[in-house]
C-alpha cells in the first residue's frame, strides 16, 4: 500500500494508471514477483504480492522510483510523488481465509470509496471499475490479461476455475457482498481473528491499517523465530536492502553476462578494451535493465561502460536501433530469446 505525497494523486488521467501498470509489469519481470490482486484508487494504490525470491525492498523501490520518473516526465513536474515508505504487510496464505479476505478488501476498495454503488443498481458490477484485477484479471479469459497476475491461483482459493463460469462466479460473489455490506465497511474484516474463530488481542495483527502481519497468532510466531525480534527486524530491513536482496538482483544479471559474453565470444580482458559502445556490451545491457533491478551503475562497471550516465546512454541507443531494425541478425535473436525467455 502507498499513498501520494501529502495525498496528492498518483493517477490524475487514466493514462497514468496505463503507465503504472505499464512499469508494475516491468518490475515482475525483473524481480520475478507475481501479482495476486491490486487496484489503483487515485491518491493510492493496493497490491497483493507474491515474492519467490524475497526482493521486496529492491522491486519496490525500482517500482516507485521508475514510476515517479515516468510521471514527472509525462507531466513535466519534479520531485517525490510518493509520501512515507509503503506499508507492507505479511500474509498467511496457507491456513484460514486470510488470503481471501485480503483479495476481497482489495477488490471492494472501489465501493468503499463509492466509486461503484451496487446498493440501488442491481445491473452495476464491481467489474465495472477499470482500474482493479477483477476488470484487468478475474473477469478476463487468459489470453486478455497479464501474464503476471496470478488469476489461476486466486479463483482456486474460492473453488472455481478459470472458466467462464467460475470467473463470473468470482465477480458474482464480490457483487454481492457490495450489496449486502455497508459501503464503508464493503469488504473490511470486522473481527481480527485468532484462526479458531476467537477473536485475537495481539496488537501486532493487522486489521489492514495497521499492524505488520496478517494471520494466525502461531503464523506470527513462526516469523519472529525465522526473522527475529522487532528491533532485530529493523536492523534486518537494511541489511535485505543492501545485501541479500541485492545479491539476487546481481546474481541474475551475472548470469546475463556470462550468458552473453559466451554467445559473443568474448573474453574479460576483452570486455575491458572493447568501446562502452560495443553491440554486445549494449545487448547485455538492455537485457540486464530489463530483466533486473540493478543500477545502472553496476552495469558500467561490469561491463567497463565507463560511468553509468554513459551506460544509460549507450543502452538507449541500441534500443532505439534494435526497434528500428538496425542491429546485427544474431545480436536482435540473443536479445529478444534472453527477454523471452522470463516474459
Amino acid at each position: 500500500m502507498a499513498r501520494g505525497n501529502r495525498r496528492g494523486s498518483l493517477f490524475p488521467k487514466d493514462e497514468d494508471c496505463v503507465l503504472f501498470l505499464d512499469t508494475l509489469g516491468e518490475a515482475c519481470v525483473k524481480s520475478g514477483w507475481r501479482v495476486h490482486g491490486w487496484v489503483l484508487m487515485g491518491n493510492h494504490y493496493h497490491l497483493l504480492l507474491e515474492t519467490p525470491r524475497a526482493n521486496l525492498v529492491e522491486g519496490m523501490k525500482w517500482l516507485q522510483n521508475t514510476y515517479t520518473r515516468r510521471f514527472n516526465v509525462r507531466h513535466r513536474g519534479w520531485g517525490r510523488l510518493f509520501g512515507d515508505r509503503y506499508k507492507a504487510v505479511i500474509v498467511q496464505s496457507e491456513e484460514g481465509t486470510y488470503y481471501e479476505t485480503l483479495l476481497d478488501y482489495i477488490h471492494l476498495n472501489p465501493v468503499r470509496a463509492g466509486r461503484v454503488r451496487l446498493v440501488s443498481k442491481s445491473e452495476a458490477s464491481v467489474a465495472d471499475y477499470p482500474w482493479s484485477s477483477v476488470a484487468q484479471g478475474y473477469a478476463l479469459p487468459a489470453g486478455k490479461r497479464a501474464s503476471w497476475l496470478a488469476v489461476l491461483d486466486g479463483l482456486a482459493a474460492f473453488g472455481l476455475s478459470d472458466r467462464p463460469s467460475g470467473r463470473a462466479a468470482f465477480v458474482a460473489r464480490l457483487d454481492e457482498r457490495a450489496r449486502s455490506e455497508k459501503v464503508r465497511d464493503c469488504g473490511k474484516s470486522l473481527l481480527r481473528e485468532r484462526g479458531d474463530g476467537e477473536t485475537a488481542e495481539d496488537g501486532r495483527l493487522s486489521d489492514l491499517g495497521r499492524g505488520w502481519y496478517w494471520g494466525t497468532r502461531d503464523f506470527a510466531e513462526v516469523m519472529l523465530e525465522r526473522f527475529g525480534s522487532t528491533s532485530r527486524r529493523r536492523q534486518s530491513r537494511n541489511y535485505r536492502s543492501s545485501g541479500l536482496e541485492r545479491d539476487y538482483a546481481s546474481g541474475d544479471a551475472e548470469r546475463v553476462v556470462r550468458t552473453g559474453m559466451e554467445y559473443f565470444g568474448l573474453a574479460r580482458a576483452e570486455l575491458e578494451r572493447l568501446p562502452g559502445a560495443h553491440v554486445g556490451k549494449c545487448a547485455m545491457g538492455l537485457v540486464i535493465t530489463q530483466r533486473t533491478t540493478v543500477s545502472m551503475a553496476w552495469i558500467a562497471e561490469r561491463l567497463s561502460m565507463k560511468s553509468a550516465a554513459n551506460a544509460s546512454q549507450q543502452i538507449r541507443l541500441f534500443r532505439r536501433k534494435l526497434e528500428g531494425g538496425e542491429i546485427p541478425r544474431e545480436v536482435a535473436r540473443w536479445v529478444r530469446n534472453q527477454l523471452r525467455n522470463v516474459a
